[in-house]
């Protein structure tokens, strides 16, 4: 074969996956391998992983990648470029030669939330400035942590490393270079492209911390080691990849001003692009620089697919999706919480999930829980629309919920609009549009060429009235449950 692939590499939670694409957006090798060791919780609400587990994952599946793509005919000097994504907010120390210093302090830790309280004082000019607050998951309040708590391992350090920056010095052996998109949760200002002056006042040494670079930007090509035990080509070059959800986010095809992706899996999270910086006085919104101008919005809400898991767990939810049908309409109000706080559309760390009405069954319990999450999702896209941000029609789906046709058919009678799903719209293959963004004119183009679409679901008009008026009595609802969603 001809031609060259880009891969994309995305180390999250659980494991490692990583893809090799064509110029047209094919999959020509794909593999995936779990951590040897489950994230560590060594105090209740602290969360660490093995930066060492990351590396020995990513090489499993660039080995077989590799492997896959040497048997489809194309030679090693075929995978030309790589990037990569990992989650946003996870921090760890390095020495000089990239050693950890320790375990790493996970995006989920919230250990460093009375940090986070010094980060929003010390900085209130920046956070004025952007629209948004620190909280315990970003990366910022963490660095306070490490060197309050680990004081002789972060003198010590050489550099603080966010996970995909470690990755890729792993890959090039330079630990010192970060993305406009992992650096946001680290304060960064990426309007004006440069660290912050509010840092001196926290103390934060400027020297352990990144240079930054633009996402597509190229890093460095792979070292001798690193191609001996990845299988990649010592010519291979390493691109500037970008947070998980960024790179979820262009996987979903969404590349065009007033274009926004509902990504549902566990968790809700509403991403769109926009021409101007949307600020949000309750800091529930938070902008990611796009890599070619304009600004990515977003915000997660703690609604999604975990209320499945915690009221379902066990049972056929195939089964049930063939009976949603049959329970709309129905007379349940309920806010769909697992797990007590919600962060969007309204901001409250003691919410918890209310149910008003009996259900008549289980499967009349689960159309109304699929019902209410989607009913949340319409509330984040009029929080982004009253912020002033375009969505324009189709909107994008990406996440494990759009396996579910049902789900998918009833989001989009209660957003009424059009949902579009992509093929492949998983982080690894945003990384691998970001690594041949490089190769080709522009991420737009990349976007375009390489993104393939499933299928567009069209709102039903049967029951619109219904949604219309149910859904301002879950509004009602949540107004007298909760005191900040009624703000």
């Amino acid at each position: 074969m001809t031609g060259e692939l880009y891969l994309g590499l995305d180390v999250g939670t659980q494991g490692a996956r990583a893809v090799a694409c064509d110029a047209a957006g094919r999959v020509v090798a794909e593999a995936a391998a779990p951590f040897a060791h489950a994230p560590a919780e060594p105090r209740p609400g602290w969360h660490e992983q093995r930066p060492e587990d990351w590396w020995q994952a990513a090489v499993k599946c660039l080995q077989n990648v590799a492997s896959q793509a040497d048997a489809a005919g194309y030679p090693r000097e075929a995978l030309g470029r790589i990037a990569v994504t990992s989650t946003s907010g996870t921090v760890l120390l390095v020495d000089a030669a990239g050693r950890p210093l320790g375990p790493a302090i996970m995006y989920s830790d919230g250990r460093a939330a009375e940090e986070a309280d010094r980060c929003n004082e010390a900085g209130r000019f920046f956070t004025e400035k952007f629209g948004s607050r620190f909280s315990a998951s970003f990366a910022l309040p963490k660095i306070l942590w490490l060197a309050a708590h680990w004081p002789r391992r972060f003198e010590a350090a050489a550099r603080i490393c966010h996970a995909a920056d470690f990755l890729v010095g792993r890959l090039t052996g330079h630990y010192d270079v970060s993305d406009t998109s992992n650096v946001l949760k680290t304060g960064y200002d990426v309007a004006e492209g440069r660290w912050p002056a509010f840092f001196g006042d926290l103390g934060v040494p400027l020297a352990k911390l990144p240079r930054v670079v633009r996402p597509g930007e190229p890093i460095g090509r792979v070292t001798t080691e690193a191609a001996r035990l990845t299988g990649l080509s010592r010519l291979a070059i390493v691109v500037a990849g970008a947070t998980d959800g960024t790179a979820g986010f262009l996987a979903s095809g969404a590349c065009e001003v007033g274009q926004w992706c509902s990504t549902l899996g566990t968790t809700l999270v509403l991403r769109g692009v926009s021409r101007s910086l949307l600020r949000d006085p309750l800091g529930r919104v938070y902008s990611h620089a796009h890599p070619e101008g304009h600004w990515l919005p977003g915000a997660a809400s703690n609604v999604g697919g975990e209320i499945l898991e915690a009221r379902f767990k066990g049972r056929n939810l195939a089964a049930l999706d063939a009976r949603v049908a049959e329970h709309l309409p129905n007379e349940l109000l309920l806010y769909p919480l697992a797990r007590r706080g919600e962060r969007f559309p309204f901001v409250d760390p003691q919410a918890e999930g209310f149910v008003r009405g009996k259900a008549s069954s289980r499967a009349e319990l689960y159309a109304a829980c699929l019902e209410a999450v989607a009913f949340v999702e319409r509330w984040g896209y009029e929080v982004m629309a009253e912020l002033g941000a375009p969505i324009a029609d189709p909107l994008f789906a990406s996440g494990g919920a759009v396996a579910s046709g049902v789900w998918l058919q009833l989001r989009a009678n209660v957003l009424g609009r059009a949902i579009r799903v992509a093929a492949d719209a998983h982080s690894a293959k945003g990384a691998a549009l970001l690594a041949a963004a490089s190769a080709m004119a522009s991420l737009r183009e990349a976007v375009r060429r390489m993104v393939r679409f499933e299928r567009t679901v069209e709102p039903h008009l049967r029951l619109r009235s219904y949604f219309d008026d149910k859904y301002a009595r879950f509004r009602d609802a949540c107004a007298e449950e909760y005191p900040a969603a009624g703000v």
